[in-house]
């Protein structure tokens, strides 16, 4: 890897600026002294943070180069960068950016290295999705934590704060300074097909204050978090990747109940912000998405709750900010709104050209391009990139999941596992009582880079802690005859564990656990992604709620199932009843101990 000294030599335009050395600090001029020596299409360029296929900025895959070229018109990304001048570059597993961490920091390097080395070239700012449970783009063996949800079930500032903390440690070491989490939505309906999981919980206050502490943990990394999705995905019942939600929510309701994480976010110091793709009538009558809403980004994001940091946009790919305008003007209205960063264009060249197009016509000034561009830099200063663009190799196997971050992933974990039935009471399980257990249910596809599934996990853990466990998929819909031959094995077994993921009133799952419950065979029930799943259950013994099917977390589930440690966690969402959603079957809080 080429020097500090000859890497910022590269940037010949920059140099001057570049090599005064130290932290950034908030009277860091180089921002100012940099954007004054930028052009036009530069600065249209630091806007943009876009994908790119590969695992190598300069040698991927023959078949990620034909899908750089099909999408984006180049080879590799230091084509992408040396064509667009990209402020940015998004890291996906579908991309192929994430095999493993050495070769992530490889790839993160060859980035910095290929944007350096244009004339007045300045460090990339990388980043990816890494919000922990049900959505991660860097798997094993990188240390991988509870996701949201499991945290609001331990409740714990302290539990968030090490999560940022150690997860921003592993991010950066990798390249990556960026991140898209904390999520700040307050996930009040049930039936939310995008959020669900992924957020704290439905009380604004508990998933303000781990809000808050997630994004302290990332800053003292040394990593920008982003608090999404403003102002609030919670409530919505459609997908914005593929339709166009709508909250209803008057302003009162959004002032108690959505606004309130992002405000903590905000005095927390959160670096960026991504806003939603979603449709608000009550901040902004004018039927644009949030993300394209000048009321809502400028008016309430910026002025009312004072934020000025990075405004960063949801995907631009997603269909809920597509539905109204063309993808040349998407981009365009989104600056008009108020962002900074547009994220993941369609069509990168379509976009680019018509922010170019929209300065030059007068439509959008070059002052309104040097407000978010200043930001950009500035946030690249405070994260040290003017400095140290590289990682060190050594850091990577000195951080990325070490003994001390798996060991505190596991120890969170067992904070989260939440007990909500438990008659007899059966739990906890014995190998002297239960020595052979059957373990069936939902194989849902694994998160990114853990071993899964999740039946052969919890039958690992189970058989690792004395029983006799033996695995049977049965998958996420079982057929009649599936459903037979588990009757038919849980005859052979003193106990019954079974998987269940978002269980509904005709679901095949349903009809699985029914007909295990009526072998006789005590049955114990993990949700393995909803909570929820227990309503829809009232004939097993046991039910534990786990909140994601990764690895740390089904393992929590086992140790609480065999008493080798007991259930702490407290539900973080209120669980109806199925036959009257107005009744309350379990509140927020509940959470049996043993």
């Amino acid at each position: 890897m080429p020097s500090r000294r000859t890497v910022l030599a590269a940037g010949a335009g920059v140099t001057a600026a570049l090599a005064v050395g130290g932290p950034a600090h908030a009277d860091d001029r180089r921002p100012d002294e940099l954007l004054a020596r930028m052009t036009l299409e530069e600065k249209v360029g630091q806007l943009f943070v876009s994908r790119v296929y590969g695992h190598s900025a300069t040698a991927p895959d023959q078949a990620d180069i034909d899908a750089n070229l099909g999408e984006l018109g180049v080879r590799t990304a230091a084509e992408l960068l040396a064509r667009y001048r990209l402020g940015g570059i998004i890291y996906f597993a579908w991309a192929h950016n994430t095999r493993d961490p050495r070769q992530i920091a490889d790839l993160s390097d060859g980035i910095q290295r290929a944007s350096l080395q244009q004339p007045r070239g300045l460090p990339v700012l990388i980043s990816t999705d890494q919000e922990h449970g049900a959505v991660c783009r860097v798997g094993r063996p990188a240390s991988l934590f509870p996701g949201a949800m499991a945290i609001g079930a331990g409740g714990s500032r302290a539990d968030a704060r090490t999560l940022g903390r150690l997860a921003g440690r592993e991010l950066r070491a990798m390249g990556i300074r960026q991140n898209c989490s904390p999520v700040a939505d307050v996930n009040v309906n049930p039936a939310n097909p995008v959020i669900g999981v992924r957020s704290f919980g439905a009380d604004p206050a508990a998933v303000a204050a781990l809000v808050a502490a997630e994004t302290e943990g990332y800053r003292t990394a040394g990593v920008a978090a982003t608090a999404k999705h403003f102002p609030g995905h919670g409530d919505t019942a459609v997908d914005s990747h593929t339709g166009f939600p709508v909250i209803t929510h008057s302003r009162e309701e959004w002032e108690a109940l959505d606004a309130v994480p992002f405000r903590a976010a905000i005095a927390a110091g959160v670096d960026s912000l991504m806003t939603a793709h979603i449709l608000v009538p009550a901040l902004d009558a004018s039927g644009d998405p949030a993300t394209l809403s000048r009321p809502i980004v400028t008016g309430i994001l910026r002025e009312k709750l004072g934020y000025d940091g990075i405004v960063v946009t949801d995907a631009l790919d997603m269909a809920g900010v597509r539905t109204k305008y063309g993808d040349d003007r998407v981009p365009v209205l989104a600056l008009k709104a108020g962002v900074d960063q547009l994220l993941n264009p369609p069509d990168l060249d379509v976009a680019w050209n018509a922010v170019l197009k929209a300065v030059q016509d007068g439509e959008l000034s070059e002052r309104r391009l040097d407000a978010s561009v200043l930001r950009i830099l500035r946030l690249k200063a405070r994260l040290g990139l003017f400095d140290e663009p590289y990682v060190s190799p050594a850091d990577v196997g000195r951080t990325v999941g070490v003994p001390e971050h798996l060991a505190a992933a596991d120890r969170i974990a067992e904070r989260t596992t939440t007990l909500l039935v438990n008659e007899g009471p059966l739990l906890p399980l014995s190998p002297g009582t239960h020595p052979r257990l059957l373990v069936v249910g939902a194989d849902p596809a694994s998160p990114t880079g853990t071993t899964g599934p999740p039946t052969g996990v919890l039958a690992a853990a189970l058989t690792a802690l004395g029983f006799r466990a033996t695995a049977l998929a049965t998958g996420m819909a079982p057929s009649a005859e599936t459903i037979a031959g588990a009757v038919t094995a849980a005859g052979g077994a003193d106990a019954v564990v079974v998987a269940t993921c978002n269980v509904t009133a005709a679901d095949a799952q349903r009809t699985l656990v029914r007909q295990l419950a009526a072998t006789g065979r005590p049955v114990v029930a993990v949700a393995v992604r909803n909570p929820y799943d227990v309503s829809q259950l009232p004939f097993v013994r046991a039910c534990l709620a786990t909140y994601c099917w990764t690895d740390v977390e089904l393992r929590a589930a086992a140790r609480v199932i065999a008493g080798v440690v007991g259930p702490r966690g407290k539900l973080p969402v209120p669980v109806r009843r199925a036959d009257d959603p107005t009744q309350v079957l379990y509140p927020i809080g509940h959470g049996l101990t043993y």
